[in-house]
């Protein structure tokens, strides 16, 4: 009978005018944002399943021919494919840990009250709000063979590289660059959270014998893991997008030797150098699926859905 009752109810307020001139003005307030995301996001979504499901020829006017799952089946004997995603993988494992730490590191460092920290800050967020290919452009002069960063090693006493033509230490490269213009960036995230935390926490630990390092691992942190979580969500998310970084420091290639190419440089290569935009939509569909699944294991380990 309540089942009953509930339906009848839905039914009767849906037939009344009034409730009826309610829904259509929230779906004419939303209709702005309807259209923008579906203009910009629903559709390109759409059309790219539609592209990856085709041969598409670019030259002497567009043309599809529908080749069904032969673009997905590709990507498994395509040798570049497995060399990108194992570059920046590398790349995700390395930087994205690394910049939470230091971002940690920075943002405790300016909360626990040294002097200047305005300025501190101001000089920790410089490289963020610097123009990527302007930073890349800045670091292929210090990683050049007579730059500054080997001119420093061999003052230190270090062995000195070949920062931009060695396939070794490429993507190393890449990484200390992004790294140190990055990690400002979280710092902000992880320094409004340190703000909210109440001091009464603690004034009570300290009042039980808590040290500093104590209170950091048994209060800090742990009231810090639904910001982490977000921190090494977004940081997963731009890592595995690098290509304006590895596109200005290999002219496009990917060099040397397929050092540096990623997974969103190679769907670049597919489209404008390949015009191949079916087989560059099926990789692309690849790292969606790469990042989504990180993405669900990071909430599992890290609770984000407390956030």
């Amino acid at each position: 009978m309540e089942v009953h009752s509930i339906v009848f109810e839905i039914s009767r307020r849906r037939s009344n005018p009034r409730n009826i001139t309610e829904d259509l003005a929230g779906y004419l307030f939303m209709m702005p944002t309807i259209l923008v995301l579906g203009t910009f996001v629903v559709l390109p979504i759409l059309y790219a399943v539609f592209l990856s499901l085709q041969k598409v020829q670019l030259l002497g006017g567009i043309e599809y021919e529908f080749i069904g799952f032969r673009n997905f089946t590709r990507l498994a004997e395509d040798e570049r494919v497995w060399i990108a995603l194992r570059n920046t993988a590398e790349y995700v494992a390395i930087v994205v840990p690394i910049q939470t730490v230091l971002a940690l590191i920075l943002a405790v460092t300016l909360n626990s009250g040294i002097r200047g920290k305005n300025w501190w800050r101001i000089l920790y967020f410089l490289p963020t709000v610097t123009s990527s290919a302007v930073l890349t452009l800045i670091f292929m002069w210090i990683y050049n063979t007579n730059g500054l960063l080997n001119d420093f090693l061999a003052f230190m006493g270090l062995p000195i590289y070949n920062w931009l033509g060695d396939p070794a230490v490429a993507l190393k490269g890449i990484m200390i660059m992004n790294i140190w213009s990055t990690a400002p960036f979280f710092m902000v995230i992880y320094l409004a959270a340190l703000q909210d935390i109440p001091q009464t926490l603690y004034e009570a630990a300290q009042l039980d014998g808590a040290n500093g390092w104590q209170q950091f691992i048994h209060i800090t942190l742990p009231l810090l893991k639904p910001v982490t979580f977000f921190v090494i969500a977004v940081g997963v998310i731009g890592t595995f997008q690098l290509f304006d970084q590895s596109y200005i420091f290999s002219g496009g290639t990917g060099g040397p030797n397929n050092a540096t190419l990623t997974v969103v440089l190679l769907i670049y290569q597919a489209v404008f150098r390949n015009l191949q935009m079916g087989y560059a939509a099926a990789i692309a569909f690849l790292l969606t699926a790469v990042i989504i699944a990180i993405t669900l294991i990071q909430r599992r380990l890290f609770g984000g859905e407390r956030i």
